[in-house]
């Protein structure tokens, strides 16, 4: 195995590690807002995204939704039966769950791979951002398509308003956790693509 094909293992070690401690300790990968939980669990998958390439992000991506319903399975919130089969009886929660997680990854790295050419710090701002703003838009919206009527009900509203009730979600708390989160991603994928290389 050549030093690359090395260093690219033990990156990829590390991600999985660090998504499975963010799980682990309380208030760091899930923080409750509400009856939602914000996450940063999304960050190492963008940066898995940039640093390693796009599959081996939607890999990080794949650890994300597969720990976000062990969590929602084993310690679920009223708004838990989206993200786990086991509470909703619907195999839609496993998409939910998994199919945005992968998505962050699969689409920091595309972003970052057809832009690094022109800067590559655009190329990580874009990625980054565009990555975390996947997530979001693509769980809430899941949430409004497949489970709409009964996820406004355990919150207290009618159908009627959900759909505005989201869009206000993307647009605060989905935008913020983008923000923090490219900062971040920036930050240490700069560091991580120097000492890759």
């Amino acid at each position: 195995m050549n030093n690359q094909k090395t260093k690219n293992l033990t990156l990829l070690s590390l991600f999985i590690a660090i998504e499975i401690l963010m799980v682990s300790v309380p208030f760091l990968g899930f923080i409750p807002v509400g009856p939602l939980r914000a996450t940063t669990l999304h960050i190492p998958v963008i940066i898995a995204g940039i640093v390693l390439g796009k599959d081996k992000g939607a890999l990080i991506g794949l650890v994300f939704g597969i720990n976000s319903l062990i969590v929602n399975t084993i310690s679920p919130s009223a708004i838990s039966f989206v993200f786990s089969p086991f509470i909703s009886g619907s195999f839609l929660s496993v998409l939910l769950v998994i199919i945005p997680r992968v998505c962050i990854g699969y689409v920091a790295g595309i972003l970052y791979e057809t832009l690094k050419e022109k800067n590559e710090i655009i190329a990580m701002t874009c990625g980054s951002f565009i990555g975390a703003m996947t997530n979001t838009i693509l769980v809430m919206s899941g949430i409004y398509l497949l489970f709409g009527e009964t996820y406004a009900k355990i919150i207290g509203k009618n159908f009627e308003e959900l759909l505005p009730y989201i869009v206000s979600i993307v647009t605060t708390q989905g935008l913020l956790e983008a923000i923090v989160g490219t900062i971040i991603a920036v930050m240490v994928s700069r560091v991580l693509i120097k000492i890759k290389h």
